[in-house]
């Protein structure tokens, strides 16, 4: 190839221009990146977006157990009849509850334990580390752990709150209306509260000692550093623990199934309970993945709506400050 220099030019003829040089190695480096995460996607795939896909298009057939390779389109009967009976809302309602109520209470009690291991404790290092022990207990093996704390004759709670004074008979906790969607989110709790605890943590580990140190120079006080320095640069952080959180405990089945079956009554039939029993006990296949694909619509919808009111919130704190 003749490389002869072109009159006035500094690059011989031939050559590839600096541009295409560019476009060049941006084809190579996204094909790299293809290729290093084309095995992932294609295992979610397989793994996840098949069987979801599947579930939605049996939803609007007749299928049970005993004829699964016979689909009838049914009109739209599976949706029909979940909203014309009220278990679907008995349930929805009780998986908002604990939803909701149980990552309140975890972020609130995690932000709180956060603080404490991030300020100069005794065995500061040991502490961490032990906090985390729930988070690596197993969920069923937590539940079994649970329901024999929980246990009417022999169980230590109602041992140790009757040595206290605090009841005067043994509770019914896992049999009870009243007390056994209590007794379901106070084991959810154990176990996920050192997750919510470490994130937040990691996150106060990163906030700079400069900005303290300016603030107590202002004559800041505590609640006033918490405020208006802890709580804003954790903003992300939050956000994205507490969203993992009602994620996990919208979809959480092992725990209740092992510890009510749903019970007592619909106490605590979730939507996961209700989709299982639904699926499975009763044999109504496409009833059972209606209710699902409800649930991920729902599941989806309160994600948006999520982080759309924290990018809400980051709009309104740039428009403040620009004024």
């Amino acid at each position: 190839m003749d490389h002869t220099l072109k009159p006035g030019s500094g690059a011989p003829q031939g050559a590839p221009k600096a541009g295409e040089r560019r476009i060049s190695e941006l084809w190579k480096d996204r094909l790299f990146l293809l290729a290093i995460v084309s095995p992932a996607m294609i295992l979610l795939i397989l793994t996840i977006g098949i069987p979801i896909v599947k579930s939605i298009y049996m939803s609007f057939f007749d299928v049970s157990l005993l004829k699964m390779k016979s689909y009838s389109w049914n009109e739209f009967s599976n949706y029909r009849k979940i909203f014309e009976n009220s278990e679907f809302f008995d349930s929805l309602r009780t998986t908002i509850v604990y939803v909701f109520g149980i990552v309140a209470v975890q972020f609130v009690l995690g932000m709180l334990l956060a603080m404490i291991l991030n300020g100069p404790i005794a065995l500061r290092k040991l502490t961490r580390t032990l906090i985390l022990i729930p988070w690596t207990v197993p969920t069923i093996v937590a539940s079994l752990l649970w329901m024999w704390l929980f246990q009417p004759q022999y169980g230590v709670i109602n041992y140790i709150l009757q040595q206290a004074g605090i009841i005067d008979k043994p509770y019914q906790w896992l049999a009870d209306l009243k007390l056994a969607l209590p007794a379901v989110m106070t084991a959810a709790l154990w176990r996920q509260l050192p997750f919510m605890t470490t994130m937040l943590l990691a996150g106060m580990q990163g906030i700079s000692e400069d900005m303290y140190e300016a603030a107590k120079i202002d004559g800041a006080n505590k609640r006033q550093m918490f405020f208006h320095i802890t709580l804003p640069m954790l903003k992300n952080t939050i956000k994205t623990v507490t969203l993992i959180a009602i994620i996990e405990n919208f979809k959480m089945f092992p725990l209740f199934w092992v510890m009510t079956g749903g019970g007592p009554l619909t106490a605590t039939t979730t939507i996961a309970i209700l989709s299982y029993k639904t699926a499975f006990i009763q044999l109504d296949l496409g009833k059972g993945a209606a209710i699902g694909t409800l649930w991920l619509i729902l599941l989806i919808f309160i994600s948006w709506l999520y982080n759309k009111l924290f990018a809400l919130g980051e709009d309104t704190g740039v428009r403040g400050k620009a004024h």
